[in-house]
């Protein structure tokens, strides 16, 4: 049987006009006027640096810190006590397996919780594909990020655009879907320790 040749043409409108209306417009809106003080420190793992960055910013500012699939969790916990933040003040996540999955395991969680603004903390390669995933994923929760780049040099690894458009169309997906194109297993939720690190903000 075949498919009307009018049909076929429309087929990219209509999923276009199912992604335009399914767009969270006003929370987008509420995360880029946010003016709150920031309450989470959020750090991508992949270099001790940026852990390191992380533990400081949030005991100077005496706010949680959530390290998303960073360093081994045996030295993690006593590096980052060495650094002075006590275990109840900080998480570290292991769901994550990329840079999508850094934000869409945690992004409900710190909305459940009332978070509204997170210092965002990665290496300054990879800052400009972490912002873009970032932005799209935790604005759909009317969450804002403010980026802290940490120096990268002597190992920067200059990332692709093709890498970052990449990224970018997943993180739409998964905002309009709900569903990761690349990875389809089920999320498990951390709310038991993000609950006990972050009292729900009202």
């Amino acid at each position: 049987m075949s498919i009307n040749k009018p049909i076929i043409a429309i087929l990219p409108l209509l999923v276009l006009i199912y992604f335009l209306i399914k767009i969270p417009y006003k929370s987008y809106i509420k995360s880029f006027f946010n003016e709150d003080s920031p309450q989470l420190v959020l750090v991508l793992g992949g270099d001790l640096d940026r852990e390191e960055r992380g533990v400081k910013l949030a005991k100077i500012m005496k706010i949680p810190l959530i390290i998303s699939s960073g360093s081994n969790p045996e030295y993690a916990t006593w590096s980052i006590k060495q650094l002075g933040l006590d275990e109840d003040q900080f998480i570290l996540d292991y769901r994550a397996k990329d840079t999508l999955t850094n934000f869409t395991t945690l992004v409900d969680d710190l909305e459940f919780r009332g978070i509204k603004h997170a210092l965002l903390i990665t290496s300054s390669d990879h800052m400009v594909r972490a912002k873009n995933v970032g932005n799209i994923i935790s604005g759909s929760r009317g969450i804002k990020l403010t980026s802290i780049s940490v120096p990268c040099e002597p190992n920067c690894q200059e990332e692709s655009y093709k890498k970052i458009v990449i990224d970018i169309l997943r993180s739409i997906i998964w905002v309009v879907t709900g569903q990761d194109v690349k990875q389809s297993q089920e999320i498990i939720p951390n709310k038991v320790r993000i609950n006990s690190l972050i009292r729900k903000q009202t």
